[in-house]
């Protein structure tokens, strides 16, 4: 982690750890426009904000259990 102006920012690596995901699913979602990730200076390592990860973690649900009385994750069905 680094820190710039206040603002602390992630490695790619430790900001997929978090999410609990690859590298390669985070560059996807970058290139997608679901998050935001930096550079510093000319180097081709990427930086993404601590901030943006965690707001990710508390939007993202980590298991569907709507409908389900016991907790148990519903199983996957196609949208009708």
């Amino acid at each position: 982690m680094i820190n710039i102006e206040g603002v602390e920012y992630l490695t790619a690596a430790e900001a997929a750890g978090m999410l609990g995901g690859k590298v390669t699913t985070l560059y996807s979602d970058a290139s997608r426009g679901r998050i935001q990730s930096y550079r510093r200076g000319i180097k081709r390592e990427r930086f993404y904000r601590r901030d943006d990860i965690e707001a990710l973690l508390k939007i993202r649900p980590a298991v569907e259990v709507s409908g389900n009385t016991d907790g148990t994750p519903r199983p996957w069905a196609p949208p009708s």
